[in-house]
């Protein structure tokens, strides 16, 4: 088998996984902008075509994932590894096929995402919070802790549509990492923020994995990967081409000498 062809080993089932994709599609419509000329077309002859292209941003992906892997989905842009993030995330749903998640699950999707630009960091706190599915009272336990990890206590209280990406990734990850999930999801957050709070994220990440947690993670720091990740698996416009182990999904991406 040539190295850089396709090299798929899916586990079986097992009581002990907390994801499992089975045969997940998901397809967009892309509507494209019209031409001068197709417009002057379609005024002379009154007929109006719908100009849309379909995207398959994944095609029949199935993986299981047990408790306690961390996993890194792999590929090049376009190959529908954020797609299947917000799919076992719930933000989006698949046209065919299922996704089952068993445990309590948290993430950091998009920066910000679930704030309201209109409240201040405090309020936020609790929006996401109840958002992540935890109660007033574990909020409240957990909020100096909450607000100590983000680094932005002077900033608490303003509205956070004034606050900065990297102010968003502060306050967004430390309630994300005290929701206490059974699996994180995590999508190329760490590429936002300065060098000191990436390496306490990535210290954070450490001790979630070390604790028995499950993590999925979406990166283009390939070194991170191979670091943290005990499996790779690659993703190639929207079809599984690997999975196994970390350091071989990432040799798949690296440029060869």
């Amino acid at each position: 088998m040539n190295e850089k062809e396709s090299q798929v080993v899916n586990p079986a089932q097992s009581e002990n996984d907390v994801i499992r994709v089975e045969d997940v599609s998901k397809v967009f419509k892309l509507r494209r902008t019209h031409t001068l000329k197709e417009s002057l077309v379609w005024a002379l002859t009154g007929r109006r075509a719908e100009m849309v292209n379909i995207f398959h941003a994944l095609d029949d992906v199935s993986f299981n994932i047990p408790s306690g892997q961390t996993v890194g989905l792999l590929g090049f842009n376009g190959s529908g590894k954020s797609t299947m993030l917000k799919l076992i995330s719930g933000v989006m749903r698949p046209d065919q096929g299922s996704i089952k998640v068993r445990g309590k699950i948290a993430g950091l999707i998009e920066v910000g995402a679930g704030f309201h630009p209109d409240l201040t960091g405090r309020e936020n706190v609790y929006l996401n919070g109840a958002i992540l599915g935890m109660t007033e009272a574990e909020i409240d336990a957990a909020y100096d802790d909450i607000v100590a990890f983000s680094e932005i206590e002077q900033f608490i209280d303003t509205e956070v549509k004034f606050y900065s990406s990297g102010m968003f990734l502060r306050l967004a990850f430390s309630v994300a990492v005290h929701t206490n999930p059974d699996i994180f999801l995590i999508d190329e957050i760490l590429a936002v923020g300065d060098a000191p709070f990436q390496r306490k994220c990535l210290d954070r990440i450490r001790e979630l994995r070390a604790s028995g947690k499950s993590l999925v993670i979406v990166s283009h720091d390939l070194n991170m990967v191979e670091e943290l990740c005990d499996r790779a698996i690659v993703l190639e416009k929207g079809k599984v081409v690997f999975d196994g182990p970390a350091a071989e999904g990432v040799k798949r991406l690296r440029p060869e000498d």
